[in-house]
């Protein structure tokens, strides 16, 4: 069959999932018949120990397999590269996804460039720590941005393939993956609908990883952010430098009758990393160039 023949490519990334799988995998097949849409159906599975690949491959989906663990971003990208259809759908084997609303997620195609899930709860393990952190990292991201994210790293969406392939490189292995799918739209002015979807306790044992986890979702909003708008980074902080490094030169001034080699110090680098800041977005100017 053709890509074109094609129309969508629901990708799954699993790793040990036997528990809820079987029931994503059913609920997804019946609703995608019911949908009119020529899809496949992708299980990733990324080195499970248990029985989630029999349990997929049971199904009669198309299995691919890593031999090792390599993280659910790794299987992300497997998925992307092997999916046929135009438009991909992403969504996780854990039991926490709405998945027969599916279609209604393709119903903003193509439109919109990308389709994310908005969950409207929070229901995973840690939830007194993800809840503050996620807050905190999705309020970074929307400054950083410039634009309103309702949810930044929801597992179910769907998107643009021939989009998507543009960024691929720069999504990491972890559980930041699909934080920089949504970034990496939004920073390079692809458009993306929220929708907002239900969240369930998921099934099983997670596999997120408190401080690891979180340390990387805030590296990689300000690496994706960085990387596509630097100035948004660099500015600021030059400003606030340099505001500290004149009040404490006027302080010195008036106060120890002296200026001090620290004052001059902040003040320089400050405009120092505004040129940094500078440079750097010159550069991403001349990289978008066609």
């Amino acid at each position: 069959m053709d890509r074109t023949e094609i129309q969508v490519s629901i990708v799954i990334p699993v790793y040990n999932e036997e528990g809820a799988i079987g029931d994503d995998l059913d609920t997804i097949i019946a609703t995608m018949k019911r949908s009119g849409y020529t899809y496949e159906l992708i299980v990733v599975d990324d080195g499970s120990t248990d029985r989630t690949a029999d349990i997929a491959r049971a199904k009669g989906v198309k299995m691919i397999q890593h031999p090792i663990n390599r993280g659910t971003g790794a299987a992300r990208r497997t998925g992307i590269l092997q999916a046929r259809g135009e438009i991909i759908v992403m969504t996780d084997g854990d039991g926490t996804y709405p998945n027969q609303d599916i279609p209604h997620l393709l119903e903003y195609l193509p439109a919109f460039d990308q389709v994310v899930g908005a969950r409207t709860s929070e229901q995973g393990s840690f939830r007194f720590l993800r809840a503050p952190t996620k807050w905190f990292i999705r309020k970074l991201a929307c400054y950083l941005t410039g634009m309103d994210i309702p949810d930044l790293n929801s597992g179910l969406r769907a998107f643009k393939r021939e989009v998507m392939l543009k960024f691929l490189y720069l999504i990491p292995d972890g559980f930041s993956c699909v934080s920089t799918m949504t970034l990496a739209f939004l920073c390079n002015g692809y458009t993306i609908k929220y929708v907002p979807i239900d969240y369930y306790k998921r099934i099983g044992r997670s596999k997120f990883h408190p401080i690891n986890d979180t340390y990387n979702y805030v590296l990689t909003v300000i690496r994706m952010v960085m990387y596509f708008n630097p100035l948004k980074v660099f500015l600021p902080s030059s400003f606030v430098l340099f505001l500290l490094g004149a009040a404490k030169t006027i302080y010195d001034n008036f106060v120890n009758l002296r200026i001090r080699e620290s004052d001059v110090i902040m003040i320089v680098v400050s405009i120092v990393i505004g040129m940094m800041g500078l440079l750097a977005d010159l550069i991403v100017v001349q990289h978008k160039r066609p």
